[in-house]
């Protein structure tokens, strides 16, 4: 069928996050394979579905969002499915005019107008009951403490019928989603196929875990995310840079548009010599080029490299060269406070302004018994004076350390 003629799939992201994460990359990488194969292919904001919320893979109900979250939720992921569908047009896609048609929509346009009773009463008819419990999402829930409400079991009959309204405005008879998704693609398949007669078919992806088998993403609290001001292009790149050794030839073959035979001679390379980690970095390199751009990458290998020299060797020339942007970044857990510089700032003023140090005598006797540090030199007098070029970098930053861990960083006005 797919040689016949270029025909038309879709994936549905619901904006139940204001970003994406790393785990629906996998689902957005298999539309792109199918757009640059020449196929149309239609992106599925669920800006209806995400009020009632997937019950796939969840041992408990999702937290009901407000119209207004999942509007602005749905703002963010625009941004991120628009941005990658660029970059993969501007860094992937040698010939753009070969790409099948990219479509963007949001089911919320087809359920607005449309009361309850009216939906069950056209919609509601197609479904058995005795198919809808036996779905696994409904099976795993039924046998829990907290049950399921009947809003979330009524999800699979929405997602089924998205995939019919789609089947009958733009053709498409492919559905394609997370191997958690199984049970709603078949939920659709079976409508299609007793509304019409006619064959469409589901295509799951593989569902990205940790190296301990965790689902990743955002209810499992350890999601990898598409939106910068979420995750940085610095620690989206470092995801991948330190995955461990035995999964990065899978990673290299899901995430990027790299040949088999490219991959493979990418981890022959790997083989030769492993301390040069040449696939974790050809990877990185790839999938944040992605998602991020070559500005976002440039950034990210750009920091790896000041984070080597500024966190390990103490220079203070890594620092100078970050923006402010970076540095937040790279110490995102760090305190950032921008002040005024005024004539005979001390030590212990910008120690105090940074909220680095206890009010009064016990913050000024941390100082003067080393413990804080300023662009990686010790400062053991409170009453110094800021010098620029040591205490203030000429990016007008000051990196501050209590102890080992704690950071806080300075911005200084009006230099």
């Amino acid at each position: 069928m797919l040689q016949s003629a270029p025909q038309t799939v879709y994936c549905g992201f619901d904006p139940t996050a204001d970003s994406l994460h790393a785990g629906n990359l996998l689902a957005i990488i298999g539309l792109l394979h199918f757009r640059a194969a020449g196929h149309d292919i239609i992106a599925l904001l669920g800006g209806a579905t995400a009020q009632i919320g997937d019950p796939s893979g969840r041992s408990a109900e999702r937290e009901r969002l407000s119209p207004a979250t999942v509007e602005q939720n749905s703002r963010g992921i625009l941004e991120s499915l628009h941005r990658i569908f660029t970059h993969h047009e501007l860094y992937f896609c040698p010939d753009p005019s070969k790409l099948g048609r990219l479509t963007v929509l949001n089911n919320r346009s087809w359920y607005k107008d449309w009361n309850v009773l009216e939906f069950f009463s056209e919609v509601g008819r197609s479904f058995r009951m005795g198919t809808m419990l036996s779905r696994h999402s409904v099976q795993s829930r039924l046998k829990g403490a907290e049950g399921m409400s009947f809003t979330e079991f009524s999800y699979q009959i929405f997602q089924a019928f998205d995939f019919y309204r789609l089947h009958q405005l733009h053709g498409c008879r492919i559905q394609l989603g997370g191997t958690d998704q199984l049970g709603n693609i078949m939920s659709g398949h079976e409508l299609i196929h007793r509304k019409t007669g006619e064959e469409v078919y589901g295509l799951t992806v593989p569902l990205v875990t940790t190296s301990m088998g965790d689902k990743l993403g955002k209810t499992a609290g350890n999601a990898v995310w598409l939106n910068r001001d979420k995750t940085s292009p610095f620690e989206f790149y470092q995801y991948f840079l330190r995955l461990p050794d035995n999964s990065v030839e899978g990673y290299l073959k899901l995430f990027t548009f790299l040949s088999l035979a490219e991959v493979e001679k990418v981890m022959e390379q790997q083989k030769q010599d492993p301390g040069k980690r040449i696939a974790h970095k050809r990877l990185a390199a790839e999938v944040t080029k992605l998602v991020h751009g070559k500005e976002g990458l440039e950034s990210a290998k750009r920091q790896d490299t000041q984070c080597t020299n500024a966190l390990y060797h103490s220079n203070i020339e890594a620092l100078e060269q970050m923006s402010d942007t970076e540095l937040q970044e790279l110490f995102r857990e760090a305190p950032f406070h921008e002040v005024f510089l005024d004539p005979g700032t001390t030590v212990l003023d910008a120690c105090r302004r940074a909220q680095a140090i206890p009010e009064g005598p016990r913050g000024y006797q941390m100082i003067k018994d080393g413990g804080v540090w300023i662009n990686h030199q010790r400062a053991a007098n409170p009453e110094q004076v800021l010098v620029l070029g040591q205490h203030i970098l000429s990016n007008g930053l000051s990196l501050i350390r209590v102890g080992k861990r704690n950071f806080y960083i300075l911005k200084w006005l009006s230099m």
